[in-house]
């Protein structure tokens, strides 16, 4: 298996692939995913900025699906930036014929595997952190695992929690979910889960503090020691 950094301005990803040939397939397409969506905020800057939903009319894959998330979840369109170019991908390594690959997005995966899969879970300074795991058995369709955390990384939150992991398919929804869920959720109150019901989402998970809450199908939690220079983060260039 090969695992490749690569960065470009604010997408900071980690790949994962079994030939380089699928790792460049999936550099070139999150590349064209960005140049996509920096074309229209050029022509709609209003997209980039908002915090409320909107999904205007556009020809951009990238931007319909992103739209489309910040309508589901009630949040800016931005907030699924991250994981629909890490989809964007995802696809183009399937499209080259990989069986197996891992798009981390700072924190929002979107994967798909004829093996099994540990999908590490970073909460920031809660005890939890570094200790759970998700363990995803082989999925050939693409999987969306993404987390939004109020206490660790540079993306704006209004929440508290330290980590929250939502699961999908449509791995824009599942990101643009992570954000929503992680502005609402506060501590004994999980009643936010609520309207994850027929979004499309599988499943979620929340962690504040030593306190963890879950919605719906998730894939098995384990105990793990995740290997913190795993994390994906960016470097000096």
């Amino acid at each position: 298996m090969i695992r490749e950094h690569f960065q470009y301005r604010q997408t900071i990803t980690t790949i994962l692939a079994d030939e380089q040939s699928f790792i460049d397939a999936a550099k070139g397409a999150m590349l064209e995913a960005r140049a996509e969506l920096e074309a229209f905020i050029a022509e709609d800057p209003f997209f980039g900025i908002t915090f409320d939903p909107y999904d205007p009319p556009a020809e951009s894959l990238t931007v319909r699906r992103m739209g489309a998330a910040s309508v589901s979840a009630g949040v800016g369109p931005m907030a699924a930036v991250a994981g629909t170019i890490a989809w964007a991908g995802a696809e183009a390594m399937q499209e080259a014929g990989a069986s197996f690959g891992v798009v981390d997005n700072g924190g929002d995966i979107a994967l798909f595997s004829d093996r099994d899969v540990r999908v590490g879970i970073h909460a920031g300074e809660s005890p939890l952190s570094d200790r759970l795991a998700f363990l995803v058995p082989p999925h050939p369709a693409i999987l969306g695992i993404c987390t939004s955390s109020a206490t660790v990384g540079p993306s704006i939150s209004f929440g508290i929690a330290d980590a929250v992991c939502v699961v999908a398919e449509d791995v824009a929804l599942a990101d643009a979910w992570a954000t929503s869920l992680c502005n609402d959720l506060s501590p004994g109150d999980d009643t936010p889960f609520t309207a994850l019901a027929g979004t499309g989402v599988q499943g979620a998970l929340a962690i504040l503090g030593d306190a963890v809450g879950t919605w719906g199908t998730l894939p098995e939690i384990v105990e793990a020691r995740v290997d913190t220079d795993l994390i994906t983060r960016g470097e000096d260039v």
